[in-house]
């Protein structure tokens, strides 16, 4: 089960949804404002921090936000409030839920599941961007760089991608980095002084 951060500044609250998430089998911890949250987040890394709203000092909003830019963890809100500007607020600090409180303790664990759920495959997606971006840089590399094997020792393109490659395999290194390497020297010997 997903480890969960609590976040709420009404103490009763608090005790009450670590106490029913706790016997519901997520592992539960708490926080009773924004400041401590965030600390809460670099200590545990929890998978999802369930935030109210409306806090003194940083609002659950704004926690959410820094929570966002520097851990990458996924917030959801449950809050008293339900006002139209709140939770487009909310929304824009990619909230991947909001329900009104009260609410019942299994219907706050169905919506947990969704939001563990939708985050995972966001992360996922993250992942497979980047390494496709990687790929297409290094593919886009290693092209330009068998062409200027090729210019420079007047070999054929498939003479210049062997010899790249036995020279990564000699160093045991990868191919996009011997050709990184080729494109970076071909740069810094012609780029004109500034």
């Amino acid at each position: 089960m997903a480890k969960l951060l609590v976040v709420d500044d009404d103490r009763l609250v608090l005790a009450s949804l670590i106490e029913g998430l706790t016997e519901a089998g997520y592992s539960v911890s708490g926080a009773a404002g924004g400041a401590e949250a965030l600390r809460r987040c670099a200590e545990q890394a929890p998978d999802l921090v369930i935030m109210d709203v409306r806090m003194p000092g940083m609002s659950g909003i704004q926690a959410a936000g820094k929570i966002r830019e520097l851990f990458d963890i996924p917030v959801f809100f449950l809050s008293a409030f339900d006002d139209e500007d709140t939770v487009k607020q909310a929304v824009a600090e990619g909230a991947l839920g909001y329900l009104v409180k009260p609410v019942r303790i299994n219907q706050l664990v169905t919506s947990i599941e969704a939001a563990v759920a939708r985050s995972a495959n966001f992360k996922e997606l993250r992942s497979s961007e980047e390494n496709l971006r990687t790929a297409l840089l290094g593919d886009r590399n290693i092209g330009i760089a068998t062409g200027l094997v090729m210019e420079r020792y007047h070999v054929t393109a498939t003479e210049a991608f062997e010899a790249m490659r036995r020279r990564a395999r000699s160093e045991r290194r990868k191919l996009a980095e011997i050709a990184a390497e080729i494109v970076a020297a071909a740069e810094k010997s012609t780029m004109p002084g500034l």
